[in-house]
């Protein structure tokens, strides 16, 4: 696992093809890595040197397949102990799988393999030259993952396992909607206002919106919508922990009322100022007030 307190991280990627980089690469994206892919070896001096930013990135990630040229591998070696005595935390992430789950792989996907281009090269000798020339890279490895049994999610896991920082959070977004126009389809939790008393039927209330203060202080001084309010944040505060096991980056919350105009967007408002009260990390979204 990389070193939580060092600010200069860099994670070399890479393995055979098949094995689960990409899903890899993206899980440390949504890590808050820089990811680049199939990077040639020998810019990982000069992409340290551009990308590093501390403030933005939890660092950097890398991955360098057998796209590369065969010398810029055998460097890969002599760079990273470069980059090292100039103070990087450099941790070099090697995935591997055996033939038959990368053969069973190719066969679903129906992709070529990149060693597998010239005729008369099956894709078995194509995997077989690829861990071969690869082996330059999997003998540096810090840690190597065979992904032969895994899937998707159990690869992911074992990706935020090695490289979380500690700092990492769900990123939540609270969108407001009308119920009817219908429900949004990537809500992952949902929550019904459409209890509370109706500003729509107030007429010096129905111009405005849940953002604007007449709508805002007349259902702040009714009981019942600082009550979902309060029921609903302490709904999130127990179970949204839950989402953090299994590497979600983000969940969407749903508050509908029956225009999308006042309760919802009141609700999601003030539910959005206590979560980020807590240390969350969130953003509104107002579907029927874009």
């Amino acid at each position: 696992m990389t070193n939580a307190n060092n600010n200069r991280r860099l994670i070399v990627l890479s393995g055979l093809s098949g094995s689960g980089k990409t899903v890899a690469l993206h899980s440390l994206e949504d890590l808050n890595y820089y990811c680049i892919d199939n990077l040639p070896a020998g810019l990982l001096d000069e992409l340290a040197r551009q990308v590093h930013d501390p403030q933005r990135y939890a660092g950097i990630a890398a991955g360098i397949d057998i796209r590369n040229p065969k010398v810029d591998l055998e460097r890969l070696p002599q760079l990273l102990a470069g980059l090292r005595e100039d103070g990087w935390d450099c941790l070099v992430l090697f995935l591997t799988s055996n033939e038959t789950a990368l053969i069973r792989r190719y066969s679903e996907t129906r992709r070529r393999h990149p060693l597998s281009q010239d005729p008369g090269v099956g894709l078995a000798e194509a995997i077989e030259s690829e861990r071969l020339q690869l082996s330059p890279i999997g003998d540096i490895a810090d840690l190597t993952i065979d992904t032969s049994e895994l899937n998707v999610h159990q690869l992911r896991r074992r990706i935020w396992e090695q490289c979380a920082t500690g700092s990492e959070q769900v990123a939540l977004l609270v969108k407001s909607f009308a119920y009817k126009r219908g429900l949004p389809r990537d809500l992952d939790y949902c929550f019904d206002t459409r209890c509370l008393p109706n500003p729509h039927w107030v007429e010096p209330l129905r111009a405005y919106s849940g953002l604007q203060a007449p709508v805002r202080d007349w259902l702040n001084e009714q009981p019942a919508a600082l009550q979902l309010v309060n029921d609903i944040h302490q709904f999130l505060a127990k179970w949204l922990v839950q989402f953090e096991p299994d590497q979600r980056s983000y969940v969407t919350i749903g508050v509908g009322c029956t225009g999308g105009k006042h309760r919802s967007v009141f609700v999601a408002e003030r539910l959005a100022e206590l979560l980020r009260t807590a240390g969350q990390s969130v953003h509104t979204y107002h579907r029927e007030l874009t």
